[in-house]
């Protein structure tokens, strides 16, 4: 007798193919239900519908249609069991040995702006957990298949084991379907829970050589089903990412996200940025972020928001760098970068969606934070000083406002020309930023512009400001010695915009 593979899937990538080598390779016979049937039967395959095998129909709207003793004992049956086999014969159930089932769309539904409680309850799946459940606890007589990337491997394995399935590949197979049913419930509680509760769940999608150091194990997880971020990009070329690439690489995405508009580049160390700039075409704004410190920049990690063409490869392979990031990378642009084939190169089609949440471990739990996402709205600010700015000055303290948001407290930025210049990252005490932030920048901040995370409680850091040049300064301001610091920009000339918002960054 045929053997019988059930197909009851909601994404249908893979569905005709794999159902049709199924049929004509490895001689199934295929049972599935509403629009799976529907599916199938319109490509030409030979199917027979669920209400048909188990001779009662889909009830409720389709809300029961696979919750039947004809489906679950044929994939609960233990083929080495008499008693087992017994059962199924007297109650004309044939073993199933293949069950394809994935789940109801749930968390791109809860995702979708607007969507109701009802719409999100419409879209908890019943009969797919169950049966992906039973499958994976029977795996020792059946396969189970939660995700159109297995059908290939699948076959495969058929293909090499005389149209068997390996034991290894089966139990591989049922651990993947717990975790998909897991991740599915983990997603519906916490829709229900709301803020009481927080589920945090991801599958291992690969182990680093090591964490921040060599002493410290690590491993990078995917959340949710569907691969999206870091996990949906492509690499090109170079070596394994690393703990450290993976976290400087989000943090050069935060960066990049800021600017969709204009060509970007920005280069970051340690998480921080060396490098920021904007250009009239992509290699400009990477020189322009080059030469912002060209020392640091050795081993960053470089992000653009624009498709790598020929001219910044060209102007990439000219340094050492850990890894590169863009949106695309062109034919001949990838032919140069191979010239540094030890170079990470990446392409991550969406660089602007990022988490919506933060989360850091403490001992006994976790803090959870929604993601510092706020949009910069200069008719929001506030010109403090006499002076006012021009439109290119406030085009650039938008800017400085921009990056400093994306540097360690206490951070200070100095810009000019849509560049940064220096930059003063996670110092103790505002007043050691600015001196790192001016001192870098040296000549260059005559006439450039400053940018604060937080406020100044002083007037002291706004003087040694002018004294190096810098003629406009943006602060969320906020201290009961505003005035001072006003104040003083007043007396020496300078523009002051306070933003109301604070962009503390730990």
């Amino acid at each position: 007798m045929a053997r019988l593979a059930l197909l009851s899937v909601s994404n249908k990538t893979g569905l005709i193919d794999l159902a049709r080598r199924l049929v004509e390779e490895f001689d199934f016979d295929l049972i599935s239900s509403g629009g799976t049937a529907t599916t199938l039967k319109d490509a030409g395959l030979p199917v027979t519908k669920v209400a048909d095998y188990t001779g009662s129909p889909e009830i409720l709207g389709g809300r029961v249609k696979t919750l039947h003793p004809r489906i679950h004992g044929g994939i609960l049956a233990r083929r080495d069991v008499p008693e087992d086999i017994t059962d199924l014969e007297n109650n004309q159930i044939r073993p199933i040995d293949l069950v394809v089932v994935n789940l109801y769309p749930f968390e791109e539904t809860i995702a979708k702006p607007g969507v109701t409680l009802a719409e999100a309850v419409e879209q908890i799946d019943i009969g797919g957990p169950a049966m992906l459940r039973a499958s994976s606890k029977n795996f020792a007589h059946l396969t189970v298949l939660c995700d159109p990337a297995q059908y290939g491997e699948y076959l495969q394995e058929l293909r090499q084991n005389n149209g068997e399935a390996s034991l290894e590949f089966r139990q591989n197979a049922a651990l993947k379907g717990f975790l998909h049913t897991a991740s599915y419930d983990r997603a519906i509680a916490s829709y229900l829970a709301g803020t009481q509760q927080y589920n945090l769940s991801g599958q291992q999608l690969q182990s680093l050589r090591y964490g921040e150091n060599p002493h410290q194990p690590a491993a990078w997880y995917q959340t949710g089903t569907t691969p999206t971020g870091w996990t949906a990009a492509k690499i090109l070329q170079g070596k394994e990412l690393s703990y450290n690439n993976l976290v400087d690489l989000e943090a050069a995405r935060r960066i990049i996200a800021e600017f969709p508009d204009t060509p970007a580049a920005t280069i970051i160390k340690h998480t921080n940025p060396c490098g920021t700039a904007l250009g009239n075409s992509l290699v400009e704004a990477y020189q322009k972020a080059f030469n912002a410190d060209s020392v640091s920049a050795f081993g960053g990690i470089v992000a653009l928001n624009r498709s790598i063409d020929a001219a910044t490869a060209s102007e990439l392979t000219k340094t050492f760098l850990e890894c590169v990031v863009a949106p695309d990378c062109d034919a001949e642009a990838q032919e140069i970068l191979a010239q540094k084939s030890k170079v990470r190169v990446l392409t991550l089609a969406d660089l602007h969606r990022g988490s919506k949440d933060t989360i850091k471990a403490i001992a006994g739990g976790f803090l959870v934070q929604s993601a510092d996402d706020i949009v910069a709205d200069t008719s929001q600010w506030q010109i403090a000083t006499e002076r006012q700015p021009t439109a290119d000055e406030l085009a650039e303290l938008l800017f400085a406002w921009k990056v400093c948001k994306h540097v360690k407290s206490n951070a200070i930025v100095v810009t000019s020309d849509r560049a940064t210049l220096g930059v003063g990252a996670g110092q103790m005490n505002r007043v050691g930023s600015v001196k790192i932030a001016l001192e870098q920048a040296g000549e260059k901040a005559k006439g450039a512009t400053l940018a604060s995370d937080g406020f100044f409680p002083f007037d002291d850091s706004v003087k040694t400001a002018a004294a190096a040049g810098i003629t406009a300064i943006v602060q969320p301001g906020g201290s009961l010695r505003d005035h001072d610091s006003i104040k003083a920009a007043n007396e020496l000339g300078l523009v002051m915009v306070l933003t109301g918002v604070r962009h503390f960054l730990h």
